[in-house]
């Protein structure tokens, strides 16, 4: 039987959940609506600059997320930075 912090130093970094639950549903809802908006302008974008901007906001809301999603920030992984409440007691 492996104990969970062994399979914790196996987990890719990306693996590793360092957003909190209500961290995570912020960047869940803020990015699925920059998703939407992002695709009902570009639908609507007249100019190659319109679709450039509206395809950034399409990239930047999936981006959020799916870090929501995934629960795991690359900034707070390269900060070092992980919150209390995920923190383990030991």
């Amino acid at each position: 039987m492996i104990h969970a912090h062994a399979q914790a130093a196996t987990r890719p970094a990306w693996r590793t959940v360092n957003i909190t639950p209500a961290e995570r549903a912020g960047p869940i809802a803020i990015g699925l609506a920059a998703v939407i908006a992002g695709a009902v302008l570009l639908a609507s974008a007249g100019s190659e600059l319109a679709v450039v901007l509206d395809a950034l906001l399409v990239a930047a809301g999936l981006d959020l997320a799916v870090t929501g999603a995934l629960g795991h920030c690359p900034l707070y992984a390269k900060l070092g930075y992980q919150p209390r409440s995920l923190r383990e007691t030991r």
